[in-house]
């Protein structure tokens, strides 16, 4: 059985082609007709972490993020998903995209509705080829879009995959207006799904020993 500790780089070498070619493909398209600009996007890096470092990752537990959460249905076992954001890289991300500024993030109702867009679409565009490629149905909730710090919102998903596994997957993401000034926004998917989820998605991909 394919479990997340004992992913090898050829696993995650898998999942990186499949957000780059599917996923992030997809999600620049749609972000692009979405704003009427052309937006390109990459994932750079993925990697396997445990829930230590995960917080880590983000500055540690008590740092402030912003956080678009979904919970992944379908025909796997269910997981979660969060698309993480630095405040100032929220701020950017929403000043380039839509041009309004949003500095007061929280009070801002239409900065949060555009993240949380946003966010909806790069979840659902990887996850959406993630389907395509295995044929396993996937689907994405409705997003909740959280402004706290790391601990408060990463236990969110953490509390339920933990009683089966002490890991997870880190997305890394790159996310550019293409103009002149190539401004490059850097967040991170933070993929949580049930351990029993990579034995199914990897079978069904094909070609991957355990």
């Amino acid at each position: 059985m394919v479990s997340m500790e004992n992913l090898s780089q050829q696993h995650l070498d898998i999942l990186k082609e499949i957000g780059n070619i599917g996923g992030a493909g997809n999600a620049a398209t749609a972000l692009s007709r979405l704003l009427n600009k052309k937006i390109d996007m990459l994932i750079p890096a993925i990697k396997i972490v445990d829930f230590n470092d995960l917080m880590e990752y983000v500055g540690g537990p008590d740092q402030v993020i912003v956080s678009v959460f979904l919970r992944i249905q379908g025909e796997a076992p269910p997981g979660s998903m969060f698309f993480v954001l630095t405040p100032e890289e929220a701020h950017s991300l929403v000043e380039q995209l839509i041009g309004t500024s949003a500095e007061n993030l929280e009070d801002n109702e239409l900065a949060i509705s555009a993240i949380s867009e946003i966010g909806n679409i790069l979840s659902g565009s990887y996850l959406s080829a993630l389907s395509d490629f295995t044929s396993i149905n996937l689907q994405p909730t409705v997003p909740n879009l959280t402004i706290d710090m790391a601990a408060a919102i990463l236990m969110q998903g953490l509390v339920e995959i933990s009683q089966e596994s002490d890991y997870a997957i880190i997305i890394d993401t790159m996310i550019e207006e293409n103009d002149q000034t190539k401004e490059t926004v850097k967040g991170h998917f933070f993929l949580l799904p049930d351990p029993n989820s990579f034995d199914k998605i990897f079978r069904a991909l094909g070609g991957v020993e355990d």
